[in-house]
């Protein structure tokens, strides 16, 4: 959202908070409440461009179930070797902010994956050892010049795969229809 009153586009930003605290859609599996616990929250985003205000609102929701104990929409267990924490502002606007760990354990892993050690008797970098079982086959040539590179490029995609989960609505059509529905709800 973007404009040059601010208190217009506060006021707007309060009015869709109060829609999305309460909205529900079971087809995505958002729901507002369960029991005494409110899942529905919104991080926004503030900034000046070009002399006016403007809003990025990143829709949340932090419910659990039996599946994903960390949450439904936070990065789940088989990227925790990669990112364990929840997304926030920076990674939302297009930044990765990795756990400062991984710079030791990348280290220690390209030192096992070049000398064919065993990752699983490493306690530092057990945790990665299906992931690296997972992407080293697609690799016929791991060298000393090109194992970052292809480290790098495997958290690349592991990270995409965080930011997808993250998503409240998925980037599919089922996804894009569910936000067009809430965004109809605003209409209301």
């Amino acid at each position: 959202m973007s404009s040059k009153d601010d208190k217009k586009l506060i006021e707007f930003a309060d009015f869709i908070l109060k829609k999305w605290k309460n909205y529900n859609d079971k087809n995505v599996n958002i729901l507002a409440k369960t029991q005494n616990a409110h899942h529905n929250t919104i991080t926004p985003i503030a900034r000046m461009k070009n002399s006016n205000f403007e809003l990025d609102l990143v829709l949340r929701n932090n419910r659990t179930d039996k599946k994903h104990p960390f949450g439904i929409f936070h990065p789940h267990e088989h990227l925790h070797n990669i990112k364990k924490e929840n997304i926030g502002l920076i990674e939302v606007m297009g930044l990765a902010i990795l756990p400062p760990r991984l710079k030791e354990e990348l280290e220690l892993l390209n030192d096992y994956i070049l000398n064919n050690k065993d990752i699983n008797t490493n306690e530092k970098i057990k945790k990665h050892t299906q992931w690296v079982k997972n992407f080293l086959p697609k690799y016929k040539d791991i060298n000393d010049k090109n194992i970052e590179k292809i480290l790098q490029k495997e958290i690349s995609k592991t990270f995409l795969e965080v930011l997808k989960n993250c998503g409240v609505f998925k980037r599919n059509k089922k996804g894009m229809q569910a936000f067009e529905k809430f965004i109809n709800t605003l209409n209301k």
